[in-house]
């Protein structure tokens, strides 16, 4: 498994593929195949049967696992997609923050 760069929670920018520009936020994280799924983005049609008697089955929109090295974490500051680095603060806490501006992501 590797580590990766996005966490669930975080605000993300998406910067290729059909869904290039939207931001959301992360739902779901999946280190194994290296995908993440982000709110509102890469929307999907989705054939649901009924469960229970009276229930409605029919199509219904979902959101998509996107590859997580398509996004980037989005800065509130430079009001676009960054980079990570990690911050060592005097009393050893590290944060994450963004690699131009130096603003901390948390």
């Amino acid at each position: 498994m590797s580590k990766l760069h996005i966490k669930t929670g975080d605000t993300v920018m998406v910067i290729s593929g059909n869904s290039k520009g939207s931001k959301g936020k992360v739902v779901a994280v999946d280190p194994k195949e290296e995908k993440v799924i982000i709110e509102g983005v890469n929307l999907v049609k989705k054939h649901v049967k009924p469960r229970r008697q009276g229930q409605a089955g029919g199509i219904v929109d979902a959101e998509g696992a996107i590859r997580a090295c398509k996004v980037n974490v989005y800065c509130p500051k430079c009001e676009k997609g960054v980079r990570v680095k990690i911050k060592t603060l005097e009393n050893g806490d590290k944060v994450r923050a963004c690699a131009k501006c130096g603003e901390d992501l948390q």
